[in-house]
């Protein structure tokens, strides 16, 4: 897939007030500076589509990106960590979970997930919470780059391993470097067989 036009649309606090329509919706989502935006400016070819920061709860809303007129890339807040109130997260998370569980248009949740740390609690809870609930997700192994590809290998087999004890068959996943550009071609074509089936 090409992408020839990413364009803000808008941003909500509430699934209800989402772009109306039909298109198709690809949800990203990771923990607090597991790096979102990067990933999404590296997608889409345009620097600052999304706005990146080195400060963890930098998005904060539901964020939609028309892309090629055919599709949306929707930016969510992250989960986890982040400089604010606990109430804030929560209603954050709240927001998050009404958007998943009742946005049609919603085909495919990509988990983002650091490569470079071992696996944690709070990404399995998440992909748990999508499982249960029945909603399709992919994974996505940002920052491939930043340290020794034998420490990376490491990282992403405990986490095959440790999903591997509740799923009897693993989400697809995607190795990316948003500095590197690499696993761009691999994601866009996987959004565009979705879009073929649909």
């Amino acid at each position: 897939m090409e992408i020839k036009k990413a364009v803000f649309v808008v941003s909500n606090t509430d699934y209800r007030k989402c772009p109306e329509g039909t298109l198709p919706e690809y949800a990203f989502i990771g923990r607090s500076n597991v790096g979102k935006s990067s990933l999404i400016n590296m997608i889409t070819g345009v620097n600052g589509l999304a706005k990146t920061s080195g400060q963890p709860g930098k998005t904060q809303l539901i964020n939609h990106f028309l892309i090629n007129d055919t599709w949306y890339l929707v930016d969510l807040p992250g989960y986890g960590f982040a400089k604010t109130a606990k109430s804030q997260r929560e209603k954050w998370m709240k927001m998050i979970q009404n958007y998943m569980l009742h946005r049609q248009q919603l085909v495919n949740v990509f988990v983002l997930i650091d490569s470079r740390i071992a696996p944690q609690a709070i990404d399995i809870d998440f992909i748990r919470f999508l499982g249960t609930n029945g909603i399709p997700l992919s994974i996505v192994f940002t920052k491939i780059d930043k340290e020794k590809q034998r420490e990376i290998n490491g990282n992403i087999a405990a986490f095959k391993e440790k999903m591997s004890e509740e799923w009897d068959e693993l989400p697809y996943m995607i190795l990316t470097s948003s500095v590197k550009g690499y696993g761009r071609d691999t994601l866009l074509n996987y959004i565009e067989q979705i879009n073929e089936t649909l």
